[in-house]
């Protein structure tokens, strides 16, 4: 690509704040256009926090159906992604909310075939339990510990998403760590 082509590429493609403000203004095409634009980072983010791909396209889903209702709250004071982070990681626990309400063992009577779990996960069996273990975690701990060791954000950046200061995210892997030893 020429610089000159990548240079009109980029004047030509809105950015997120421009299709927010359509949307909110009742573009549906800008609203279009930004689902499009950061589907693939809401069901990746979905993935990591259920641990399922059928798990992650519902919650996937919800968030695009929430957004319609919800941008309009999005304050600019922080990045987009880091406001639908967070609007993903609710929706998130909304689902397992609301399965824990159906029955707490809903989840050992159904059959999940293994290539329902992530591609990207790692395969030995170790790994499987340790991830398994860390969702079992209480909300905060296990939100740090995906946050660091999942997404790979610092402290300060987990922090945001969370609504907590930085120190309170350090805590909450410490105990995180502390918990994990007990359930492994």
């Amino acid at each position: 690509m020429t610089p000159q082509f990548v240079e009109t590429q980029r004047a030509t493609t809105p950015s997120d704040e421009a299709l927010i403000r359509r949307a909110v203004g009742g573009d549906r095409q800008a609203f279009a256009a930004l689902v499009e634009r950061h589907y693939d980072f809401v069901f990746r983010t979905a993935c990591k926090w259920c641990g399922k791909a059928s798990d992650a396209e519902d919650v996937a889903q919800e968030v695009v159906i929430k957004l319609a209702g919800v941008l309009k709250s999005f304050d600019h004071r922080s990045q987009f992604t880091s406001w639908l982070y967070r609007v993903t990681l609710n929706a998130v626990r909304d689902m397992q909310r609301a399965r824990s309400r159906r029955g707490r063992n809903i989840d050992r009577y159904a059959e999940v075939a293994p290539e329902e779990y992530l591609p990207d996960q790692e395969d030995s069996a170790a790994a499987k339990e340790m991830w398994t273990a860390v969702r079992r975690l209480p909300d905060q701990q296990r939100d740090a510990v995906l946050l660091i060791y999942a997404e790979g954000m610092s402290h300060a950046e987990a922090g945001v998403i969370m609504g907590c200061k930085e120190a309170t995210v350090s805590w909450h892997v410490h105990e995180a760590k502390k918990t994990l030893r007990g359930l492994l």
